[in-house]
């Protein structure tokens, strides 16, 4: 059995917030710049040269990439061979969360409630989700999401008969009536499978896979290549003023589900997927 202190899942936390807000990953820079190439409209390539100096210079200066920092999600993956000592773990992590925001002067963007509407002051809680895996390690993932995409993000209880094409059908229309409030090009998670809340935690999941990684199963990577394909011919297109490139990827992730159904998720992330990954 490892022990691990609390104290280093905060300080891990907090450092995961300040870089996934500041840095975009490696894997959206290029995918940016790529898309900038490929871009036909003039109007669309002038967006994307602008979103590429902004990633730059926030990098540079260690400022938020965009205003709008987000809510914390976070996925712990924690070996079941640790033992947290020192504190109670969702606490650690808020803290960690609390830290990040305050140091990196970041919008505090959660409400207590979300009927009373009373901004809490410092971005907590975090949305987090934990799973057990084999080891004595814990992956601690970090997608600080803002909601201008995430408002845009849909789920479907569709029929087994529905089949592929409902699967394409359903993404399509959630990215067609999303428009250009999610701030495109989007990067769309899609999740298949299990039950309604499994469905869209596999979709939110999903937008943390890299960019410029390939679905393992092939079926799948061919559906994912269809509905980017599909997507980027609804011309949208960057910032949602018209072009060729309105998604850089769809990301899909599936699980077992019941003989009586077939649920559908979509979560979508604006061109600032953001996210960042640490191990203790």
């Amino acid at each position: 059995m490892r022990e691990i202190n609390v104290d280093e899942v905060t300080k891990t936390v907090k450092d995961l917030c300040i870089r996934a807000n500041c840095h975009l990953s490696d894997d959206m820079k290029r995918a940016l710049k790529t898309a900038n190439q490929k871009e036909e409209s003039e109007t669309g390539r002038g967006i994307l040269s602008q979103i590429i100096r902004n990633f730059e210079i926030a990098g540079e200066e260690n400022l938020a990439i965009c205003q709008d920092t987000g809510m914390a999600v976070i996925f712990m993956e924690i070996g079941q061979d640790v033992h947290f000592v020192g504190g109670f773990l969702e606490e650690a992590v808020n803290e960690g969360v609390r830290q990040g925001y305050k140091e990196g002067y970041f919008r505090n963007s959660v409400v207590s409630d979300p009927l009373n509407r009373e901004n809490t002051g410092d971005n907590t809680p975090a949305v987090v989700h934990y799973s057990i895996v084999p080891g004595d390690k814990v992956r601690i993932l970090i997608a600080p999401k803002g909601f201008g995409s995430e408002n845009m993000s849909a789920l479907k209880m569709l029929k087994p008969s529905d089949g592929v094409d409902g699967i394409i059908n359903f993404v399509l229309e959630t990215v067609e009536k999303a428009g250009p409030n999610p701030c495109p090009p989007i990067v769309v998670g899609v999740g298949i499978g299990g039950t309604m809340e499994k469905a869209a935690i596999m979709a939110k999941r999903a937008l943390l896979r890299p960019v410029d990684s390939e679905n393992p199963r092939e079926d799948l990577r061919k559906l994912e290549e269809q509905l980017l394909e599909g997507i980027n011919r609804l011309g949208i297109g960057p910032m949602g003023l018209g072009g060729r490139i309105t998604a850089i990827k769809v990301n899909i992730e599936t699980y077992a589900t019941h003989i009586a159904g077939l649920p559908a998720a979509v979560n979508v992330n604006c061109h600032v997927t953001r996210h960042a990954e640490g191990v203790l």
